[in-house]
């Protein structure tokens, strides 16, 4: 069985040095990011089994936010939340955006591993099942964001890995304008002054699954000089 893949999403490099040192020792497999944004972006084109995620972070996402974000592209992604806020409120609050289980600063590390490896171990039993919170909708559209299966207007259709990477990251920063540098990194790792089409064929073809009115699109929108924003209300 192959190691799990561990999101570390943590801004203070002490503490991410130190974690990411154990956890390797544990046999698990971490990449560790410092900001929200970055977790979101790593998310979008990779495939992790759990996210350890900081409560309070440098940028303009908070921890809650990035939980209640990746709930709506990876709906059964264990996370753990981890913060200095132990208060039963702020306890509440991160479950509430959709944490799986909580951990206040100061913590113990064998507590912390013992944690990570029920998560892992519940995890296993449901995520095979394509269940309906893989679905999101938006529109007329349903897409199970596991299987990339789709439909529009009842008309089923296919997405491929990659539409399907590029629709995650558009729902994960709902509403924002994404540049084209973002996408053409984010979703082909691509240098942000590459010269392509790829990126103008990738949103065409969105539309034209999406929209009823590729020409006059309502959810994938441009906006000029800057990108595109993606609005699920249409």
């Amino acid at each position: 069985m192959s190691a799990a893949h561990l999101l570390l999403v943590e801004d203070e490099q002490h503490i991410a040095a130190a974690l990411c040192f154990n956890l390797r020792q544990e046999g698990y497999q971490v990449q560790q990011v410092d900001s929200g944004e970055e977790a979101l972006q790593r998310l979008s084109h990779e495939t992790f089994d759990l996210v350890i995620l900081d409560r309070m972070l440098a940028g303009e996402l908070d921890g809650l936010q990035v939980c209640q974000r990746i709930r709506r592209i990876e709906p059964q992604l264990p996370i753990l939340l981890l913060t200095a806020l132990g208060e039963e409120a702020q306890r509440i609050a991160g479950l509430a955006a959709g944490a799986d289980d909580y951990l206040a600063k100061p913590f113990s590390l064998t507590e912390l591993l013992l944690r990570i490896a029920g998560m892992l171990r519940r995890s296993a039993w449901y995520r095979p099942q394509y269940n309906e919170l893989s679905r999101y909708r938006f529109g007329d559209a349903e897409v199970n964001l596991i299987s990339g299966e789709a439909c529009r207007a009842g008309q089923p259709f296919q997405l491929t890995d990659l539409e399907l990477r590029m629709l995650k990251l558009f729902i994960s920063h709902e509403g924002e304008i994404l540049s084209r540098a973002f996408l053409l990194k984010s979703v082909w790792g691509m240098a942000p002054d590459t010269e392509t089409r790829t990126l103008d064929n990738f949103i065409v073809r969105l539309r034209k699954y999406f929209e009823k009115k590729p020409a006059r699109p309502r959810h994938f929108l441009t906006v000029r000089g800057r990108g595109y924003r993606f609005n699920p209300e249409g």
